[in-house]
């Protein structure tokens, strides 16, 4: 066995072993509760947002770094208590925040402007909408909708890598991600309607005496949450390629940084949030 074989092999066991621990942790901070899981969201948020500027910085740019972190700080009592009001207030105040600091500045650049903003969008909006998931009641009904915040994504993740790996065919968008292909977004895309439809078929089966969505509405959350979570993928190659950099981080062994493990989740939290209002 060649030694570039070896250091496939021991890199796919490397990242099963942290993605095992990750899925252990997950659950452990689903388990625990509302006000928990908000704080280890804004948390994981926090280190992401580091990680995303840190890679601007490294690509040239001067953003504006506090209003991000300010925004995920006030949006645990906000979004678990005000849900529904919550979201375009933070974004408004935080945002007039990033144009003025920049404009302030001896040299204001609109493209440190528009770079210190992307966080604000990219995690911090994503961030208030799975807190606001938090704020569903009954509980089931909540678990419901995290679980399928997460199981869209990482089974799109998974079914893209082994039909992409394994059918090849056209590349999706060579210029930012060379490796994925049409084959495996497609398969991507199986992969997130059949999370969706797993989650909701498990409530349905174990949780009768509440009312869940029908399969048809789990059907395009999966189809429309699978394609969010592509496009967040995307998004962060493009920042990467941009900047000049492999991975966000080095946090996880075989997985890159706190960023790298939640591009695809952040752009499904939005849907699922979207999800929720249709459903209350």
């Amino acid at each position: 066995m060649s030694e570039e074989t070896n250091k496939k092999k021991q890199s796919r066991m490397q990242r099963v072993v942290t993605g095992t621990v990750l899925a252990a942790g997950l659950i452990v901070i689903l388990a625990l509760g509302k006000w928990v899981t908000a704080l280890a969201i804004v948390a994981a948020l926090c280190l992401a947002v580091y990680e995303e500027f840190g890679a601007f910085r490294a690509g040239g740019y001067r953003p504006v770094m506090w209003p991000s972190y300010a925004a995920l700080a006030v949006s645990v009592p906000l979004m678990l208590m005000h849900s529904a009001v919550s979201v375009a207030p933070v974004m408004m105040v935080f945002s007039i925040a990033i144009l003025f600091c920049v404009m302030r500045r001896e040299k204001p650049e609109l493209l440190d402007a528009l770079i210190s903003a992307t966080p604000l969008i990219t995690l911090v909006l994503p961030g208030m909408c799975a807190i606001g998931v938090l704020d569903t009641e009954p509980r089931s009904l909540q678990l419901y909708l995290l679980l399928m915040m997460f199981a869209v994504p990482i089974l799109g993740d998974t079914f893209a890598y082994v039909v992409g790996s394994n059918v090849g065919g056209p590349k999706l968008c060579p210029l930012i991600s060379p490796n994925k292909t049409i084959s495996g977004a497609i398969g991507g895309l199986l992969g997130s309607v059949l999370g969706a439809v797993a989650v909701g078929r498990l409530f349905h089966a174990f949780v009768p005496a509440v009312a869940f969505p029908p399969m048809w509405a789990e059907l395009v959350v999966g189809l429309v949450g699978g394609a969010a979570a592509q496009m967040g993928d995307l998004f962060a190659s493009m920042i990467k390629r941009h900047c000049k950099i492999k991975d966000f981080g080095h946090l996880f062994p075989g997985h890159g940084g706190m960023l790298d493990r939640l591009d695809s989740i952040v752009f499904t939290a939005i849907i699922i949030y979207c999800f929720r209002t249709f459903l209350l």
